[in-house]
Formats: C-alpha cells, structure tokens, sequence
C-alpha cells in the first residue's frame, strides 16, 4: 500500500483528519508508523500482536522508575518503544487489510491503560499523587467526550487539540528523561500534561458544540 492510500484510508478511520495536512511532528509520527507498519506487515505481524507488544512495554515503565536514575532512563526508552508500537498497531491493520472493530476497541483500552503507566511512573518519581489523578481523568475525558460526541452523531473528529496523543508521549518520555537528572522534573511533566489537557479540553469543547449544534 502507497502512503497516498494508505493517508486516505488512516483519514476515514480518524475522522476525516487528514495526516498530509497535519503538523510536522503529526505527520511525521504517521509517515513512521506507516513505515515501520509495512516493514511489519511483511512478516506477517498481526496488528493486535503489535498492540499487546506495546501494551506490556507501557506496563514495564512504572516499574523501570523504581531502579532509580537508571530506571528512569530505561521507563523513557520504553515508553518511546511502546508510543511506536502504539503507532504500528493501527498501520499493521490498515496495511494488511485487517482493521476490525474489536481491534478498535481494545488498541483504544491499551492506550487508555498505556497513559496510566505512565502517570504512575511520575508519581512513583516524586509527583504529588493528586496532580497525577487530575492530570489523567481530565485527559481520558477528552477521548469519552469523543465518544460520546460520536455517538451523537458527530461524524469528524472534531478537533485536532494542543493535548493529542503524539503531545502526550513526548511530555512523558522528556518528563521521565528529565526526572533522570532532575527529580522535579516529574512533577513539572505531571503540569504541563495537565495545562495542555485544559486547553485541549476547551478546544473540544467548542468543536463538539459546534458539531452537534445542527
């Protein structure tokens, strides 16, 4: 499958956005995935190997963080190889030809989950316990306020926010990365996670208002 294909059928999985029209950094984490997807799909990977592969890497991140500065440059490597699988899963699909609802739905719990490893590996590095919960409730509602709005009847995604999911896995992987020399930079990821995740929010909310009001 060409990138041109393959950009085409990514945009009717996710709304009708377009990756060619994207930011560079969205862009280009699409052009990897779809890179690395094909190398996969070569070797007859199947997309939900590559989503549990991803899955169990996310789960290894909180407990590199307890090994200590070490640790937690090991967490950030894990996290950056997991956001890749992550980013694998759906190009295997779509390359292959095997997208399926069910692949959907658990590729959208194991990033769910993924998030959560990786908030608890900052506050197992010194974050306050209640940023961390504040900052991963608020970003989960921005994925169930697009289901909902889906469901509604919304048929775009509405908007392209400051808080996508490329925006925070770099936040965690510079976080864990500077909580290495620095402790206090957990807990300074941990905001801004939180600060984007706000104005995201906002951004959503004045997309879906602006989708549904019809």
């Amino acid at each position: 499958m060409l990138w041109e294909e393959y950009a085409a059928t990514w945009s009717g999985l996710h709304g009708g956005f377009d990756p060619r029209r994207a930011s560079f950094l969205v862009r280009g984490w699409v052009r990897l995935a779809y890179g690395c997807g094909s190398w996969l799909t070569r070797r007859r990977v199947g997309p939900m190997a590559v989503t549990t592969a991803g899955l169990f890497l996310c789960l290894l991140v909180p407990a590199a963080t307890v090994l200590g500065r070490p640790g937690l440059l090991l967490a950030a490597v894990l996290a950056l190889l997991a956001a890749l699988a992550d980013s694998m899963d759906g190009a295997v699909a779509v390359i292959s030809g095997r997208t399926t609802k069910l692949g959907y739905v658990y590729d959208s719990v194991a990033d769910r989950l993924g998030e959560a490893a990786w908030l608890t590996a900052f506050w197992l590095a010194g974050t306050p316990g209640w940023l961390v919960v504040i900052a991963g409730a608020l970003s989960w509602l921005h994925e169930y306020a697009r289901a909902r709005a889906s469901a509604a009847g919304m048929s775009e995604i509405g908007a392209v926010t400051v808080a996508e999911r490329p925006t925070r896995v770099l936040v965690a992987i510079f976080g864990l990365l500077g909580a290495a020399v620095l402790p206090v930079a957990a807990t300074a990821a941990t905001g801004v996670w939180l600060a984007l995740a706000v104005v995201g929010a906002v951004q959503l909310a004045v997309a879906v208002r602006r989708g549904l009001a019809g």
